[in-house]
């Protein structure tokens, strides 16, 4: 992930204060690499592998438009494609009375 490369996008841009950005080691799913995490007042979106700097600058510019906008923007058609379901639904646990 080009760390430097993206502080640098959103300073430029001035994106700052308007689309907040954190970088971290790991969001929750770890065995994934390169995990973003959107999160706004209508949820959470997760996008995973992104490998390329074109990703990058995709968000980046995204990111810059939804700012423009005043609102978030749907994201590009290939950032969608990689969407992430980091939990998956897992069968309600049932517990049996002890004797």
């Amino acid at each position: 992930m080009p760390v430097q490369w993206l502080k640098q996008e959103w300073k430029v841009r001035g994106l700052l204060k308007r689309v907040h950005l954190s970088i971290s080691g790991c969001l929750g799913p770890c065995d994934v690499p390169n995990v973003v995490m959107i999160t706004s007042s209508e949820g959470t979106q997760w996008l995973a592998l992104l490998d390329s700097q074109r990703h990058y600058a995709m968000l980046a510019d995204w990111a810059e438009q939804s700012k423009n906008a005043d609102e978030l923007l749907p994201l590009p058609r290939e950032l969608q494609e990689l969407a992430l379901m980091p939990y998956r639904e897992q069968p309600q646990l049932t517990f049996e009375g002890h004797r």
